[in-house]
């Protein structure tokens, strides 16, 4: 079945400009992209000048090709005159009941350690139950206000900070993770004011901003200190496979991890849990 027609003529070429923004910023040439997708260079380079029209499957598959998250998909499909297709609902809606559903079983599943669901701004909106009872044992999490900004409590002095024993560390590895785990490696608008806002904090250095190699360890501990034990561990972050809707594509699991033996012992007996049989 063929595609239905744009309802709207794009204005001033909004397409090919969205288009080869996401090119440029994918590192991609039109023969490239012909490859990727199968549609002619000829018919890629029309498509950016206005001199032609797409289809809306061959919009979806060269949004495809470029990665373009599924929040930009429903702003390319609007310039050349299609209706979003993509969910805007919020992440906890009926349509995500089964998602949120998972989510609070992999929360309970990892206790007595503390995991969260956070939305690409890494503001909080699930923890399971370790998760704000570890962070009581350095800090009173009730004065923070909600939504909780997991990258705020760890750069803020009244925060998480002066019990970080790596700090500097750790802070150049939370901007490094700002933009590996940024929705479709894009730093929007939004995200770039919560750089700028982790940078306003003092002792934070522009440079830190950039991402780059920091170590050639497997992963980059974070240790906490808690009156003379120091507390080690790490971190893994899973998301939604195939997500089809904006809020599932958005959301991400961080689950912390004791990184020896000793953390492990320790974390279970400051969180009053049995040791592991």
């Amino acid at each position: 079945m063929s595609s239905p027609k744009p309802t709207a003529k794009p204005a001033a070429n909004e397409l090919g400009v969205l288009l080869r923004h996401w090119r440029d910023l994918r590192g991609k040439s039109q023969f490239d992209l012909s490859l990727d997708t199968g549609v002619s260079q000829r018919h890629i380079s029309f498509i950016e000048s206005g001199r032609s029209a797409p289809g809306r499957q061959t919009l979806l598959e060269i949004a495809q090709a470029l990665d373009i998250p599924l929040r930009d998909r429903n702003s390319l499909l609007l310039a050349a005159g299609y209706a979003p297709i993509y969910s805007e609902g919020a992440w906890n809606g009926p349509e995500m009941q089964s998602v949120t559903g998972a989510l609070e079983r992999m929360l309970r599943q990892h206790e007595p350690f503390p995991a969260v669901v956070m939305d690409r701004y890494w503001d909080v909106l699930m923890t399971n139950e370790a998760a704000p009872r570890f962070f009581n044992c350095f800090i009173d999490m009730a004065a923070r206000k909600t939504p909780r900004n997991l990258l705020h409590l760890m750069f803020d002095p009244n925060g998480m900070r002066p019990f970080i024993a790596n700090w500097e560390a750790v802070a150049k590895s939370l901007f490094q993770r700002v933009y590996r785990e940024s929705v479709g490696r894009v730093i929007d608008d939004r995200t770039r004011a919560l750089l700028a806002a982790l940078l306003a904090y003092p002792g934070v250095k522009t440079e830190w901003k950039n991402p780059v190699e920091l170590s050639a360890m497997p992963v980059i501990p974070i240790g906490f200190v808690r009156g003379d034990q120091l507390l080690s561990y790490f971190s893994m972050v899973t998301t939604v496979g195939t997500p089809q809707t904006i809020a599932a594509q958005e959301l991400r699991i961080e689950c912390m991890f004791p990184a020896d033996a000793a953390t492990e012992a320790h974390h279970r007996k400051m969180m009053g849990s049995p040791p592991a049989s």
